[in-house]
């Protein structure tokens, strides 16, 4: 209840923020279109939980599971609402705006996609937590089944979803269709903007800048002399970033930004250049424009600034001893944002090579717990120098990072390396099991440089932790997988529907046991075979990110079931075996199995009707009861010393033969375990 009291404040900051709409010069629509998603997310929320919930029952430990997810949506407004100030504020002047906000989409792919992802949590936790509301059994029943029906198979389908649950999940027809307007109705006005400023009349300097900016703004935009920038009377060098690093510190046009700054052959670097500032996603690195100047060959290339580097986060936070890794909410995150990054730059054909925590950027969030992160060091591989950049705890061995097919690459002595998307699923591997341990990978091996590589291509890999998550671990594992073509692509949608199972049950934090009731890897693998969405290399459309978890939850919904059913099959069938046996009946074991595959091939056919005793299945197999007994299932006759000494020693044999290996504190076997 707290949580949603603060999103009400918070929302209406918003809605004093936007009384002064008019003054918001650059993304007017988008803030609109922000105002209008938080309101109705927090009117569909409040309504929601008036009608399924007790307020009576808000102190109890009903109401527990809404924490977690009314905690992440106010993370969510609270973005929504820095990015309105930022583009309200008035001390920012409008070129450093322009620079800033010109191409960039982070209202829908970020604060969107973020909204947009943390709505089903919050409807299946108010639906989960309306089962359990009152004291009615018969209306719980009700409700069980009721959202049973939701989510079956005939709304797996994305049309159909938008057409039932549309306004529920935010995808209705109005609303997809400004997802997609917003960003480029801004973008023309902007333009408009900038030509009114070019006119005679307006100043010398505003006439160059807008001259720039609308060239910048173009889908293809180049180089432009670096006298625009470096003549500018407010740049400035405040500090060099990183030791010999080419990359700086800057101030220009009032605002802070990151300045990389090297030298090369202006015609030959101008196809990658203008590559990287095509690029435009919230969780990669933004270049934001790019000067040269072809006398001296030095090129400018002008970023935001980020506070510092993945590998240094995870140094400060864990400590020297590194026994306090991430809390798994926070790298589960960073995992979906590097995913997220990765799967845009495959979709634009460009691969990484050089994915590694130096090489990933993170800053604070507006909640001070979560993190932002974006991706950098890809593209201009020719530059003079470019791997100077790459320095990391594991600078003298750069290729624990790399594929065990870039390793061998590299054996044969390839002059230029062929990386590929399933290399960088690789690589994300290894970033994801630092995220999750704290260590880098391989720092515990006795095994280093020439010989440690050998051993990674011949299937070595990092050890994990005895007590980490099985269902996170296991996704790491397929990453770094031996064969490429095992591996999966860079696809979001598991880490984001794992991110909603722990907001779900924040518990598993504490203890390691709580894991999903299915194999989500098994649903992944499932659903792209049946739905659309991975048949083409395009990236999805934001608007599909809830009719994507929504179409995970059927499939878990269905495995659940089908699990359960089988579950109460086996168990039913051993009790009738084990009744058999107490008579003495001649029950034997292939009239066991028989009775056992002919229940489990009708249990399909069964459906929702309600089962007959076993007992009464099988005729003429009734216990027999003497008088004054209770009805309890007899025990086992008295073994006869013959019998009780083989049973002891069958016993003793299956303890020798399972043994139960304890891994150390650092997760490795020891060889005296094995033997």
């Amino acid at each position: 209840m707290e949580q949603l009291r603060e999103i009400g404040e918070v929302l209406g900051s918003i809605r004093a923020l936007m009384v002064f709409k008019d003054n918001i010069h650059i993304n007017q629509r988008q803030c609109t279109l922000l105002l209008d998603l938080f309101t109705a997310t927090y009117d569909s929320v409040s309504e929601s939980m008036r009608s399924n919930l007790r307020f009576g029952e808000k102190n109890t430990s009903k109401w527990k599971i809404l924490e977690q997810p009314l905690r992440e949506l106010l993370c969510v407004v609270r973005e929504g609402e820095a990015y309105v100030r930022f583009s309200l504020e008035p001390k920012l002047g409008f070129w450093a705006k322009t620079v800033f906000l010109q191409r960039n989409i982070d209202c829908t792919e970020l604060h969107v996609h973020n909204l947009l992802s943390c709505v089903p949590p919050i409807i299946e936790a108010i639906e989960m937590a309306s089962e359990v509301s009152g004291w009615d059994e018969q209306e719980m029943n009700k409700k069980r089944l009721v959202h049973s029906n939701k989510y079956m198979k005939q709304w797996n389908d994305s049309q159909m979803f938008a057409w039932k649950f549309g306004r529920e999940y935010l995808v209705t027809e109005d609303l997809c269709s400004r997802y997609e307007s917003s960003w480029r109705e801004d973008t023309w006005i902007l333009t408009q903007e900038l030509q009114e400023k070019r006119r005679p009349g307006s100043s010398k300097h505003d006439r160059k800048m807008a001259e720039f900016l609308l060239k910048n703004g173009n889908e293809s935009p180049g180089l432009f002399p670096s006298s625009i920038l470096v003549s500018s009377k407010d740049y400035q060098v405040r500090k060099r970033l990183g030791n010999g690093s080419q990359y700086k510190e800057i101030t220009w046009l009032g605002e802070s930004f990151a300045l990389r700054h090297f030298f090369g052959d202006i015609d030959a670097l101008l196809p990658q250049v203008t590559s990287l500032l095509s690029l435009s996603h919230p969780n990669i690195v933004y270049h934001l424009c790019g000067f040269a100047d072809e006398e001296k060959k030095e090129c400018f290339l002008v970023m935001e600034l980020m506070s510092k580097s993945l590998g240094t986060h995870v140094k400060e936070v864990c400590g020297p001893r590194r026994k306090n890794p991430l809390s798994l909410p926070v790298a589960v995150d960073l995992m979906l944002q590097i995913s997220r990054g990765m799967e845009y730059l495959h979709s634009k054909r460009v691969y990484h090579g050089e994915l590694n925590p130096s090489n990933i950027l993170v800053k604070p969030r507006r909640d001070g717990y979560y993190l932002h992160g974006k991706i950098c060091g890809f593209g201009l591989s020719s530059v003079k120098g470019f791997s100077s950049k790459n320095a990391s705890s594991n600078d003298c061995f750069p290729f624990i990072w790399y594929s065990p097919e870039v390793l061998e690459e590299q054996e044969q002595g390839g002059s230029s390396l062929k990386y590929t998307e399933k290399s960088d699923v690789y690589s994300f591997g290894m970033v994801c099991f630092e995220l999750l341990t704290g260590k880098v990978p391989f720092e515990d091996s006795h095994l280093q440089g020439d010989k440690m590589s050998r051993n990674i291509r011949a299937g070595e890999r990092p050890l994990f932790p005895f007590h980490s998550p099985k269902f996170i671990t296991n996704l790491t594992k397929r990453c770094w997988h031996a064969d490429p073509n095992q591996r999966p692509s860079f696809s979001s949608i598991i880490l984001r529907y794992i991110k909603r199972f722990l907001a779900l049950n924040p518990e598993c934090q504490q203890d390691t046991l709580v894991s999903p009731p299915v194999d989500y890897c098994e649903i992944e693998t499932k659903l792209l075979k049946k739905l659309s969405w991975e048949k083409t290399t395009e990236l999805v459309q934001v608007s599909q990110v809830p009719f994507q978890m929504f179409a995970y939850r059927v499939v878990e919904q269905a495995k659940t079931c089908k699990k359960n059913n089988l579950r109460e099959t086996s168990e039913s069938g051993s009790e009738w075996a084990s009744c058999s046996e107490d008579e003495g009946g001649g029950g034997s074991d292939e009239q066991v199995s028989s009775e056992k595959e002919r229940r489990l091939s009708c249990s399909n056919e069964v459906g929702m009707r309600k089962k007959k005793p076993v007992s009464k299945r099988a005729s003429g197999l009734k216990p027999i009861q003497k008088p004054g007994t209770s009805r309890v299932r007899s025990r086992h006759p008295p073994l006869s010393p013959c019998g009780q000494s083989m049973r002891t020693h069958s016993e003793s044999q299956l303890i020798v033969l399972s043994p139960k290996i304890r891994r150390s504190s650092s997760g490795h076997v020891s060889d005296s375990e094995l033997s």
